[in-house]
């Protein structure tokens, strides 16, 4: 699909109706995503593509001191830039913020559609413990599997931090471990058995069974979303 750079907005030529046609085609693009039930990453894409433009307008009067330039050294730490100064235009600014005027609108309005979509996948799945909650929450198993379905496919999840100057942060790797099955002899429970008498670096691990009603994408949509519960779960003990 049609990527959309972070700096759309003043790269190439400063036109509106070139700017439109960008922004139109990828929105275009993200909803056929939305329309086959994905959702990752294409949401949080545009909620940074948006965040961005709101930045943009919320800080007009630098805009008006440091626009049109090129970045010559950027710390996106600090969310500092220093830039060479070319020309001073104000009919490029005033284009610009013709162009953030028409942007935002439409991309809040695609967000919401991927929104609700969100809200869709989150009421068509069941997301459960299995087993025993341990006290070590950090690692541990994902079961996905259809209702009325056999096939079971398993994750393996791991809690990671990510430090920054500033603080840390923290997220949720997974790696896919295999596909079993389950039936009326056949519990997920069972399933978790069999894992530690396989895994024995994982004597007592964290398990979630995320159950969905519907065939939704694995890696753009059911996924992600069950790392989202599973960091809320984790987070909350």
């Amino acid at each position: 699909m049609q990527k959309l750079n972070h700096d759309w907005l003043t790269e190439g030529l400063m036109d509106f109706e070139y700017k439109k046609y960008i922004l139109l085609a990828y929105l275009r693009d993200i909803k056929d995503k939305f329309n086959k039930t994905q959702l990752y990453p294409f949401l949080s894409e545009l909620i940074f593509h948006y965040n961005n433009l709101r930045k943009i307008k919320d800080r007009k009067e630098v805009i008006y001191k440091s626009f049109p330039k090129t970045i010559s050294k950027a710390d996106f730490k600090k969310l500092k830039l220093s830039y060479n100064i070319l020309v001073n235009d104000d009919e490029t600014i005033r284009l610009m913020e013709e162009i953030i005027s028409y942007a935002m609108p439409q991309i809040d309005r695609t967000i919401n559609e991927g929104k609700e979509l969100y809200e869709f996948v989150k009421e068509n799945i069941e997301f459960e413990t299995v087993g025993v909650k341990p006290l070590y929450d950090q690692e541990g198993y994902l079961f996905f599997n259809k209702d009325a379905s056999r096939d079971v496919t398993i994750y393996r999840y791991s809690v990671t931090v990510f430090e920054s100057s500033t603080e840390n942060y923290r997220g949720i790797s997974t790696t896919f471990l295999m596909t079993d099955f389950r039936d009326l002899s056949r519990s997920f429970e069972t399933i978790k058995v069999d894992l530690v008498k396989r895994f024995k670096d994982l004597p007592n691990p964290n398990t979630f069974a995320i159950i969905s009603k519907m065939a939704f994408p694995m890696p753009e949509t059911l996924l992600p979303i069950a790392k989202r519960l599973v960091m809320r779960e984790v987070s909350a003990s």
